[in-house]
């Protein structure tokens, strides 16, 4: 089995899996997600890479912000303990558009475009990279990397609907060495739920 990276645009991954707990109303995994896209792809997650930025905070914080930032900070405390996971940390923008209030991640592609520019130097083994994300400014640097003989898989989530979050970047698709929609089952707990399928068939069996 081939060791892989995985690269994840948090401010895009985490719409996705609130698109799928508000669709189910059920809460979704959150690093067993990652690993399933590597069983699915056959390969071993050997690093994963993880890009974000803290939410926005006022002058003087409502309480819906300091929540929001007590929530993310427990959360890195979490992936930066694990040395398997490398936090890069962007900055929150907050804009004003039409009378209402839009926040972006600024900075998170360009930690992104580093780390993949980087990846044969300090990973020379590495054959093969998982990318989860939408921005279509990334075509060129996956032309480049692929012309090093490393693949690229991207794992990606669009819908043909109007007013969608999502669009559909068919360049980016193009690019890839292949390219993978997210669906539901990514981010269930295959292996909890064996381990139930397993229990139940040893008390049947009792």
């Amino acid at each position: 089995m081939n060791d892989a990276l995985i690269f994840v645009d948090n401010g895009f991954f985490k719409l996705v899996k609130k698109e799928f707990e508000d669709k189910t109303g059920k809460k979704k995994k959150f690093l067993q997600t990652f690993r399933n896209i590597c069983k699915k792809e056959k390969l071993n997650l050997k690093h994963l890479f993880f890009y974000t930025a803290p939410p926005y905070q006022s002058e003087i914080p409502v309480e819906k912000e300091k929540n929001l930032m007590k929530n993310y900070r427990y959360l890195l405390a979490i992936l930066k303990h694990k040395k398997w996971i490398t936090v890069r940390e962007g900055r929150c923008q907050r804009l004003k558009i039409d009378g209402k209030y839009k926040y972006a991640q600024k900075g998170v592609d360009i930690l992104i475009s580093i780390d993949l520019m980087e990846v044969q130097n300090k990973f020379p083994n590495i054959k093969e990279l998982i990318l989860i994300a939408c921005d279509s400014d990334f075509v060129p640097l996956i032309q480049n990397i692929m012309s090093k003989d490393i693949k690229v898989i991207l794992y990606t989530y669009f819908e043909r609907k109007r007013d969608s979050p999502f669009s559909r970047y068919n360049e980016l698709l193009q690019v890839c060495t292949k390219w993978v929609k997210l669906n539901e089952s990514y981010f269930e707990d295959s292996e909890g739920e064996n381990n139930k399928k397993r229990k139940n068939e040893i008390q049947n069996a009792g």
